[in-house]
């Protein structure tokens, strides 16, 4: 049976979660949230997550980053040229699995048949960007937890939904 699946994205409310290979906003609330659920687990992310994330070796994270450059390999650091090959290598590694995006690796993985958790932070906003979390409303998710918060620029709401 294969893991259960964690997908973890900040999104606002037209779906933008980058601009310029960046988060259109910061909000240290959600960064402290997502560096404390994904310490020590197995992260799925495409080349572009793994280059802008400048802690994702840190915390005992063990990652699979999707790329056809295998010069990214390297001591903590697994590489894969699918999500298909991605995920096995995912399985083969102890803890849970936690998918970080990016768009195209988001949008396939929803797709797929299998156990899926969503930890979302949906910032509360209209925000200009380029890159999107796909349309999730529409599948069939159980809400397991929600809880609201805010900063000086934002209102955001935590949820975790399953599937």
């Amino acid at each position: 049976m294969p893991k259960m699946l964690n997908l973890m994205v900040c999104c606002a409310e037209n779906r933008v979660m980058g601009r310029e290979n960046r988060l259109p906003w910061r909000i240290p609330e959600d960064l402290k949230f997502f560096h404390e659920q994904t310490a020590a687990k197995t992260i799925v992310l495409g080349r572009i997550c793994y280059q802008t994330w400048p802690r994702a070796r840190e915390d005992g994270r063990r990652l699979v980053v999707i790329t056809s450059d295998s010069a990214l390999a390297r001591d903590g650091v697994r590489v894969a040229r699918s999500v298909p090959e991605a995920l096995a290598a995912a399985e083969d590694l102890p803890g849970e699995i936690y998918v970080n995006g990016g768009e195209r690796i988001f949008a396939e993985v929803l797709a797929l048949d299998r156990p899926m958790r969503l930890h979302l932070t949906l910032v509360h906003a209209e925000v200009p960007g380029d890159r999107y979390f796909p349309e999730w409303r529409h599948l069939a998710w159980r809400e397991v937890s929600r809880r609201e918060s805010s900063d000086a620029n934002y209102r955001y709401t935590f949820f975790t939904l399953e599937r």
